[in-house]
C-alpha cells in the first residue's frame, strides 16, 4: 500500500528555519514536535502494513494529528512574525 509521509518538514518544507530554530529550544514546542512524529510513525506504521484496526480508530488518530499539525503550524507563523511563545 502507498503511503503519504507526512514528516512535519514535508508538510511545511518552507518553514526548515523556524522548525530547526523551535526545536532546538525544546520545551512545548519540542514535545509537541515529539508528539506528532510519533503518531505520524503509528498512523504510517499501520497504512504501510496494512494492519487490522477499526477505521475509527485510524480516523481517531488523524484528527489527533491534524491537531498537532494545526498547533505547530500557529507558533511557527508566531515565531516568524518575531513573536515570542510562552509554554
Amino acid at each position: 500500500m502507498h503511503v503519504d509521509h507526512h514528516d512535519i518538514y514535508n508538510e511545511f518544507p518552507d518553514m526548515r528555519d523556524a522548525i530547526d530554530a523551535l526545536k532546538a529550544g525544546g520545551g512545548y514546542i519540542g514535545s509537541l514536535f515529539g508528539r506528532y512524529n510519533r503518531l505520524t510513525g503509528k498512523v504510517e506504521d499501520l497504512e504501510e502494513h496494512d494492519m487490522p484496526v477499526a477505521d475509527f480508530t485510524l480516523e481517531d488518530m488523524k484528527k489527533a494529528r491534524v491537531k498537532l499539525k494545526d498547533e505547530i503550524y500557529h507558533l511557527l507563523q508566531a515565531f516568524r512574525v518575531g513573536q515570542k511563545y510562552k509554554a
